[in-house]
């Protein structure tokens, strides 16, 4: 079955509130829908989540490299070349987000030509994950009260806590707060996206250290390469590289290098193909995997979900699954459903959603 076209539709979904972090603020969703159309009719379908202060993509690049570069170089291989479209789209450099959605878009009508769930294809370990939401900056009484909310609502009892401020002071009394409200019912963990230098991020974590974390995760700049060694070294708790190691080789130089002690995926950045490679590495390095958000919408949770739960490496923690319960809307015909802690995978063909048209005709920006 061979690919014929691929589409790249820009949408914008405004949050319900924006999403604040060390790294930049997002006030809503402006992503692409990517879809794959086949000679059989069948049609894949994902999304690229621009990170301009991340990667470096923004939407309309996004559109431009899929329409100008990538379409043309995978129109006409068959579905089942995936090694083949992943090397003809590394040959440009970059663009993470965009060739991601363009290979589980692929997987996504390959799972609907074999009638088989994405999920089952990668691994089948379980149908489902433990979910973690992010609590972005705001006061302690503030960031408290979203937690409450989602464990009365959802089930949900894996915080990550996004820091990163000056003073640190700011985020270690929102971290402190919370683990005095909930005691040892939640698990907490905290992600500085690169907001501190690696002293500021030592002293801080020193203010924390009685406060039982799971994690911690980006507190200072990859490129501070002694800071951030010197860092790790004391460290009580693993440390997660997130966004500087968007590829296998770099999951190698960090964790080699003595930079970290942990990996997130994230498949809206890494894709089905390369997550699995990113995997395989981590399990053979014995390093624990944390699933990833790149501030996903349900299109891109319900990708995440299916890698995560194919795997046990990457089912053990929970995983960042929630970040759309702060979309105004989504896309899809049967939203998802969080339940007693945990995400369930469809059991459909593909990735197990489908688009909702009318929807579609709301959100996209290119009419």
């Amino acid at each position: 079955m061979k690919i014929t076209a691929v589409e790249a539709i820009p949408f914008t979904i405004p949050y319900v509130k924006p999403l604040r972090f060390a790294s930049g603020e997002v006030h809503a969703a402006t992503h692409v829908l990517v879809r794959v159309h086949t000679d059989a009719g069948v049609v894949g379908v994902a999304e690229a989540p621009p990170r301009p202060f991340t990667y470096g993509e923004t939407q309309d690049g996004i559109i431009a490299v899929i329409k100008g570069v990538f379409a043309p170089a995978v129109v006409g291989l068959t579905l089942l070349e995936r090694e083949v479209v992943a090397a003809r789209m590394a040959r440009t450099v970059g663009n993470p987000a965009a060739k991601s959605a363009v290979d589980m878009a692929i997987w996504d009508a390959l799972g609907k030509v074999l009638g088989l769930p994405v999920g089952d294809m990668l691994g089948g370990y379980t149908d489902r994950m433990r979910v973690s939401h992010m609590l972005g900056f705001a006061e302690p009484a503030a960031m408290v009260a979203e937690a409450e909310k989602m464990v009365d609502i959802y089930g949900i009892r894996t915080f990550k806590v996004k820091v990163g401020r000056h003073p640190a002071s700011l985020d270690t009394a929102v971290v402190r707060a919370l683990r005095e409200r909930f005691g040892s019912d939640v698990d907490l963990y905290v992600d500085g996206n690169r907001g501190w230098t690696a002293a500021e991020s030592a002293r801080a974590m020193r203010e924390m250290a009685d406060l039982d974390l799971l994690f911690a995760e980006e507190l200072c700049d990859a490129a501070d390469v002694l800071g951030r060694r010197w860092l790790v070294e004391q460290l009580p708790v693993p440390f997660i590289a997130d966004e500087s190691v968007p590829t296998p080789a770099d999951v190698t130089r960090e964790i080699l290098g003595r930079s970290a002690t942990a990996v997130s995926i994230k498949t809206a950045r890494s894709g089905f193909t390369t997550s699995r490679r990113t995997h395989h590495l981590a399990e053979g390095l014995g390093v624990p995997v944390v699933m990833g958000n790149q501030i996903d919408g349900q299109i891109g949770t319900a990708c995440t979900l299916a890698f995560g739960s194919a795997f046990e490496l990457t089912s053990r923690y929970a995983g960042e699954l929630s970040n759309f319960l702060d979309m105004s809307d989504d896309l899809l015909t049967e939203p998802l459903q969080i339940r007693d802690g945990h995400l369930h995978r469809s059991t459909a063909p593909g990735i197990g959603f489908e688009i909702d048209p009318d929807k579609l005709d709301r959100y996209r920006t290119d009419n």
